[in-house]
């Protein structure tokens, strides 16, 4: 792909879709990012803001049609923004678990179907999902989160199959704990049962500090841009952590790595 790409990145307030907007702005692309408030974002150089809130579909298709109407095309969607929760399985209500689906996987599909009909119209296009280690892992007290990113691991490989006729392909960033504020403030879910206090308290302390100690956004941000502008391949894990972990659920034994993720998240 050449650098006068036009790129959508959703979710560019901060973090990892911030610092890839700019890795993006560096290679020449012309970007835009969604907000869900351009009024409340903070201005980000050479990026180009848009109103979007992924969990409301005129909201996504009003956004997708204003990047139409300035740039008359979209050649890359790093679809980014999403959300998290912390609490055991019989904790989380229903109720939470569809809003957390609604925003990391409806989200998607959502993004997804709204920019397909131009780059099919354009033949020719990358879609990046950012998904985590979670999706192909599990994550005790994070259950539903990492449910939510497996899904997002099914829907993507089964659509980069269906839309590569078209000139399209599909990729997965799969990072690991990254020094952003999404997981050090997720949020708790609000039925707490006494039983599980214990092991839940030791696995939020475990997440707050593995993310202290983790990279910063730009390292995963360098992966989304590689995984958006060079050759394709399916599955993309920054180095670091990620990457042993991939190759670790790959080539280990299910005990030790059961094992290793237990200690990750404090349970010993």
């Amino acid at each position: 792909m050449s650098n006068s790409n036009v790129v959508l990145v959703t979710g560019v307030s901060s973090g990892i879709g911030r610092a890839a907007a700019e890795q993006f702005v560096k290679q020449g692309c012309r970007v835009f990012g969604s907000v869900r408030s351009i009024a409340n974002a903070s201005p980000l150089a050479g990026v180009e803001l848009v109103e979007m809130d992924v969990r409301e579909e005129t909201s996504v298709r009003l956004g997708i049609q204003s990047i139409i109407d300035q740039a008359k095309r979209i050649d890359v969607l790093v679809n980014n923004a999403g959300t998290t929760l912390i609490g055991a399985v019989e904790e989380t209500a229903v109720s939470e678990a569809v809003a957390l689906f609604d925003s990391n996987v409806f989200g998607i599909l959502r993004m997804v179907q709204a920019v397909l009909p131009h780059m099919r119209a354009q033949r020719s296009g990358r879609i990046v999902n950012v998904s985590s280690v979670l999706g192909f892992l599990p994550a005790p007290y994070m259950g539903l989160y990492s449910a939510s990113k497996h899904a997002v691991e099914g829907l993507s490989e089964t659509l980069d199959h269906e839309v590569r006729q078209f000139g399209i392909r599909v990729t997965l960033v799969e990072p690991s704990f990254t020094r952003t504020n999404l997981d050090i403030n997720a949020p708790l879910a609000a039925t707490s049962i006494a039983a599980y206090d214990r092991e839940r308290g030791l696995s939020s302390s475990a997440i707050v500090n593995n993310v202290k100690c983790a990279p910063e956004p730009a390292s995963v941000a360098s992966t989304i841009v590689e995984a958006a502008l060079s050759k394709w391949s399916m599955r993309r894990t920054p180095t670091g952590q990620a990457s042993l972990l991939s190759k670790l659920r790959r080539f280990m034994p299910a005990g030790p790595v059961d094992a290793s993720l237990r200690k990750t998240f404090g349970l010993g």
